[in-house]
């Protein structure tokens, strides 16, 4: 027994743990490779006083290439009350344009790693250096609750690994003594006080520090608010740690929804919606075939499946595995970039592939993504057509494409499609003639000296410019046989002041900043 002085694990030889096993199946069956260490093991609490601590610490090297995820088995004894883990790896220069060292940290419990099991019991990512779990409370990304006896897993995630390899060091503590009393969770409820069939806004990408947000949850349902929103969705990365935190936050002004950014090695997506306390695992590439379960997972909750800023640069974030099984693509993620005009167009072409095949058609929808000061809640945000402000009814009227993305509050904007005496929306098919003149309207308001685009499968048909101050209405007559959707864009100038280049290679965006994005009208009879 170390009692409470640390101890060197000796299990290493040349810097590489001695025993060791690659799993291909297994511990983490269909999922990434895991490379698993020789555990840890403890002496029991026999003799050691409440509040007693005893510590171990762990050192290897890990070289380029190294597994997806490295597990620290930790064999915990009775009568511990909380443990505790640090840890710490080397950074050492390297060329530029090569990655350097980048490693993630995590926890699972005595129930096991299985792919999609029981036993996670927190991520904090590369966020925080440590962290620390008992039954009262834990630390934000981790979820309370009794250290039972068995076998942890302390998790790393080498996601980048120096040339010259990664040297790690991972210290675990376990204090002794009774358990306090359990943490009780406080979900939000799952309606707030809505205004009947309307339209509500909300921003469904938000972080927090219970990943790798600076906010509070505090600050960011105060965000919320101030960003005029009526929901939002918290989507902490990998956990769902905060969502029992969000309860009094909510209100009969602002719905609360709990969900998680999945963050895979092969592309981040949202599980918007999840059952209070659910989580979603995150282990798996898309050669591993695991993420139509998840899912699927998501699904018989009741929640969307989003793939999440598909064309972002940074390493893992790219979006690899199709979208079957989606049910609408963030296409505008935070201020607007070459990335999300990348999005759109993909989605575009999809849009019209989708509907020529006579396949359900994948919406489209805008979040913030915001982490941290001066990142903005809300820009954007989308604006969906609900029958009543609640989790169900929200989500529903994503799905099914009756939303707009806007950059913020102060852009307001109405769609609509007109023939024979019938009117609908966004999201809706106008179900007429081919030949029948089809008058296509929007009046918007909130951009001034912007321009509207309609563009439909044969891309953009119209375009016009908005007064300078930033309201009008634009009315546009096709057909269903010229047009089997019309969308609409909202523009922002160009840097100079010009309202767009139309087709151009030219080094600058063709189009000013998005303001206003619209799904799609569908025309024809289907």
């Amino acid at each position: 027994m170390c009692g409470n002085e640390t101890c060197q694990h000796p299990d290493q030889e040349h810097g590489q743990p001695d025993r060791r096993t690659l799993l291909r199946g297994g511990l983490l069956a269909g999922a990434a490779t895991a490379l698993s260490l020789a555990p840890l093991s403890f002496a029991a609490a026999a003799g050691t006083p409440s509040g007693g601590t005893t510590t171990q610490t762990v050192t290897g090297h890990l070289d380029t290439g190294a597994a997806d995820f490295v597990y620290l088995p930790v064999e915990v004894p009775r009568g511990v009350r909380q443990i505790a883990v640090s840890y710490s790896y080397d950074r050492p220069g390297v060329p530029a344009g090569t990655p350097g060292n980048s490693c993630d940290i995590g926890i699972f419990d005595e129930r096991g790693t299985d792919l999609g099991g029981q036993g996670f019991r927190g991520w904090s990512g590369g966020f925080r250096t440590e962290f620390a779990i008992s039954t009262d409370q834990a630390t934000p990304g981790y979820l309370p609750g009794p250290v039972r006896p068995g076998t942890w897993h302390v998790v790393l995630g080498p996601y980048q690994v120096a040339p010259q390899g990664l040297d790690y060091q991972v210290q675990v503590t376990l204090t002794f003594g009774d358990d306090l009393p359990a943490f009780t969770p406080q979900y939000p409820p799952l309606r707030a006080a809505g205004r009947g069939r309307a339209w509500y806004r909300g921003d469904c990408h938000l972080h927090t520090v219970y990943s790798d947000g600076h906010r509070l949850p505090t600050e960011v349902a105060a965000g919320a608010r101030a960003a005029g929103l009526d929901f939002m969705v918290s989507t902490d990365h990998n956990t769902p740690a905060s969502h029992g935190i969000w309860g009094p936050l909510a209100g009969p002004d602002l719905l609360i929804i709990t969900g998680e950014e999945v963050t895979t090695r092969n592309g981040h997506w949202l599980a918007l919606g999840l059952h209070p306390g659910e989580w979603v695992d995150w282990r798996y590439r898309s050669r591993d075939h695991a993420y139509p379960g998840f899912a699927r997972q998501v699904h018989r909750s009741g929640g969307l499946v989003v793939p999440a800023h598909p064309y972002c640069p940074y390493v893992a974030c790219q979006w690899k595995f199709g979208y079957q099984g989606a049910d609408l693509v963030e296409v505008w993620n935070g201020p607007w970039t070459y990335d999300d005009e990348s999005a759109v167009d993909t989605w575009d072409s999809r849009l019209a592939e989708d509907l020529r095949a006579g396949r359900p058609w994948l919406p489209a929808m805008g979040n913030s993504d915001a982490h941290s000061v001066p990142q903005v809640i809300g820009l954007p945000h989308n604006v969906v057509l609900a029958e009543d402000l609640t989790r169900d009814q929200v989500l529903a009227g994503l799905k099914a494409g009756r939303s707009w993305v806007a950059e913020s509050a102060g852009v307001q904007l109405e769609f609509t499609a007109t023939a024979q005496g019938r009117q609908v929306g966004i999201g809706d098919r106008l179900a007429v003639p081919a030949d029948a003149p089809v008058d296509v309207s929007l009046t918007v308001s909130g951009v001034p000296h912007g321009t509207v685009r309609f563009i439909t499968d044969e891309g953009q048909l119209h375009q016009e410019s908005l007064p300078a101050g930033g309201a009008g209405t634009v009315v546009w007559r096709t057909t269903a046989s010229l047009a089997a959707y019309v969308r609409a864009e909202v523009r922002h100038p160009l840097a100079d002041g010009t309202p767009g280049q139309g087709n151009t290679m030219g080094p600058v965006l063709p189009w000013g900043p998005m303001a206003a994005l619209t799904n799609p009208i569908l025309l024809g009879q289907g």
